[in-house]
């Protein structure tokens, strides 16, 4: 565990970056530190390999605190990810992941499968790549080599200072992916700072917004989006997205009904075959003389017992289909689809007549136009 205590950072210009900050990040947790430029989040993320020192306050890891401890050695104990990537080009890529464990004087050959496993881990090749140098490989791919660098010596702690902003959209959402994959499987503590919201929200467990040297809010994404501390955080997140993640809501139910294929309870099968035929469903809506709602014929209870021409549709009606109110919710609609396993849901108005059906179909392509129109 890595925790905050009171700690301020007061540079020579009287420049306060930190204001008695407290914070306690958790053993294998995700943490993101994100803010305006000037935050605080980098100084606060330097501190804890001893880049940066606290005026006031302590820093602890594991319940020592780290003021007396050798800055080299803590930082052969902390992996470090920065934007830059930081490759030695005139060594290869298996010199480059290894140059750590080498300077810790490990085992060479354990340190050596180590590599091999790691570019495995994030899908290049050891026969390929372990033998190349910086020059040789994409913005992307060096990348990730200066993630599983980091992890080469196998430390409790990963420090990430906006290692994804240089990259491309691809590169970038590619190498997010990799990090939740890596994190999931080695469960390693993890401070990562960024300046991108939707970064943020994608690959932290907890996310900290601070605002000129104080933390604003340490949350959860599910509980930053669904309650935003202040108004800076509801700026900061932006209301499209803040729109986009909790902010949708639908008219009821009779703004988006389907026509209803429907057939008299008094009709044979021979006529509910050819109903079926010709709109190319499978199943009926059965409604009295006054269209009001007795249940669903579906093709396979037609189909069987077709040969037997005394039968009517009211014979082979089945009622477990579910139905509700023209004037109920988007939401019950989900629901009842979710419940019954039908695949749609019948929409009646108070005299029990039907006004059409709802499909699980259209209810998707609803909410995937929704949160396509609230996040333009």
């Amino acid at each position: 565990m890595i925790e905050f205590k009171e700690v301020s950072k007061v540079y020579e210009d009287n420049f306060e970056a930190l204001k008695n900050i407290n914070l306690k990040i958790e053993d294998g947790e995700l943490l993101v530190l994100i803010g305006p430029s000037g935050c605080g989040k980098t100084t606060t993320m330097k501190m804890i390999n001893k880049l940066i020192d606290p005026t006031k306050g302590e820093i602890f890891i594991n319940g020592k605190p780290i003021k007396n401890e050798n800055p080299v050695e803590l930082r052969r104990n902390i992996g470090y990810v920065i934007q830059q990537i930081g490759l030695l080009p005139h060594m290869t890529i298996k010199d480059n992941v290894a140059l750590v464990p080498k300077l810790r004087k490990q085992d060479p050959k354990k340190y050596l499968k180590r590599v091999d496993e790691l570019l495995e881990m994030v899908g290049l090749d050891p026969k390929i790549y372990r033998d190349r140098y910086p020059n040789e490989l994409s913005g992307g791919q060096q990348q990730r080599i200066g993630v599983i660098r980091a992890l080469a010596a196998d430390p409790p702690i990963i420090l990430m200072d906006e290692p994804f902003s240089a990259l491309d959209p691809i590169s970038r959402e590619q190498l997010q992916e990799e990090l939740l994959k890596l994190h999931s499987e080695l469960n390693k503590t993890i401070v990562f700072v960024t300046h991108d919201m939707d970064e943020a929200l994608k690959i932290a467990d907890r996310i900290c917004i601070m605002r000129k040297g104080e933390i604003v809010q340490l949350d959860t994404p599910e509980e930053i989006l669904r309650h935003p501390a202040d108004d800076f955080v509801k700026d900061f997140i932006g209301e499209k997205r803040l729109m986009a993640y909790n902010g949708i809501h639908f008219p009821p139910v009779k703004e988006y009904i389907s026509k209803a294929i429907t057939i008299r309870e008094d009709k044979g099968l021979a006529e509910s075959i050819n109903q079926l035929t010709q709109h190319r469903v499978d199943s009926l809506i059965v409604v009295d003389k006054h269209n009001r709602y007795k249940g669903v014929a579906s093709y396979w209870d037609i189909y069987i017992n077709y040969n037997n021409e005394t039968m009517k549709v009211k014979d082979i009606i089945k009622t477990d289909y579910a139905y509700i109110e023209e004037n109920e919710s988007v939401e019950k609609a989900l629901l009842s689809i979710k419940e019954s396993g039908k695949g749609y849901v019948v929409v009646l108005d108070n005299e029990k007549k039907v006004k059409g059906v709802i499909t699980n179909g259209s209810l998707v392509r609803l909410l995937a136009d929704k949160i396509t129109n609230n996040s333009q």
